[in-house]
C-alpha cells in the first residue's frame, strides 16, 4: 500500500496528478487530497479540485481534507498527521492569472508552495507538469 498526498488548489492540478498516478494506483492505495483555502482566493476552485479527485483517482481510497491557511505549512502538517509516502503536486497553482503573473504560461517556474516544500520534507515530492492554460 502506498499513501499519496495530493496537494491541489485547482482542477487542472488534480487532473494532471490523476494522469500521472493513472495505472500506478491500486485498490490498496490511499490518496489524501489536501486543498488549502487561502483568504484572498476563490474557495470553489479547491472544492472543484476535490470533486475531480474523487472521480479520477479510483480504485484507490480517496480522503479529502480541506484546510485553511498557508499552503506549505498545511501540507507539512498533513504529512506529519497522515504519514504519506510521497507528495504529488503541480508546479504552480494552475490558473491563468498565476501563469501570467509569473510570466510562465508553460509552468517552467515552480510556484512558491513547491519551492517551500522541496528540500524541507522527508518524502519525495513529485511535481507534475500542468497543461498550458
Amino acid at each position: 500500500m502506498t499513501r499519496y498526498l495530493l496537494a491541489t488548489a485547482s482542477v487542472h492540478t488534480t487532473a494532471a496528478a490523476a494522469d500521472h498516478l493513472g495505472d500506478r494506483l491500486t485498490a490498496d492505495d490511499e490518496v489524501v487530497v489536501v486543498t488549502v483555502a487561502e483568504p484572498d482566493l476563490d474557495a470553489r476552485d479547491a472544492g472543484d479540485a476535490a470533486n475531480v479527485a474523487r472521480t479520477r483517482l479510483l480504485p484507490a481510497t480517496v480522503d479529502v481534507l480541506e484546510r485553511e491557511g498557508e499552503p506549505a505549512e498545511e501540507i507539512r502538517a498533513v504529512l506529519a498527521e497522515r504519514d504519506a509516502d510521497v507528495v504529488v503536486m503541480g508546479s504552480r497553482r494552475g490558473d491563468p492569472e498565476e501563469s501570467e503573473s509569473t510570466g510562465s504560461a508553460d509552468g517552467d517556474v515552480p510556484g512558491s508552495t513547491v519551492r517551500a516544500l522541496l528540500g524541507s520534507v522527508d518524502v519525495p515530492v513529485v511535481v507534475v507538469p500542468l497543461p498550458a492554460l
